[in-house]
């Protein structure tokens, strides 16, 4: 199991912890539609007035995922979210050129561009 990262002072909410695993890319254990689950957040971005994040889906109630796959998730429909100390890399799922990212507020640099 990942254990939450303790957390320093400055913002906190669902918006904060999910813009700071993005940052740090750090994974986050949360509740979505009643289902526990620890996320991969890749990006953040703006559609229809609200904030979402489309993230790497890690596991679901505790059993790993069976295939890799990136989900949207309404940051105001996660709760008990938590930063875990679950480092991620880049999913080859991710592209960050697609139009629904167009209102992107903070997306994973990946590895390739850090290095470069």
């Amino acid at each position: 199991m990942t254990s939450p990262v303790q957390m320093q002072d400055g913002p906190s909410g669902p918006t904060a912890t999910v813009l700071e695993a993005i940052v740090r890319q750090l994974c986050v254990s949360g509740t979505y539609n009643r289902k526990r689950m620890i996320l991969a957040p890749h990006i953040a971005y703006l559609r229809a007035g609200g904030l979402y994040v489309d993230a790497l889906v890690i596991s679901r109630e505790n059993m790993l995922a069976r295939e890799e796959k990136i989900g949207t998730f309404k940051i105001d429909g996660l709760s008990e979210l938590a930063l875990t100390q679950r480092p991620f890399a880049a999913s080859d799922l991710f592209d960050p050129t697609l139009d629904k990212y167009a209102s992107a507020v903070m997306a994973i640099e990946p590895q390739e561009a850090v290095a470069a």
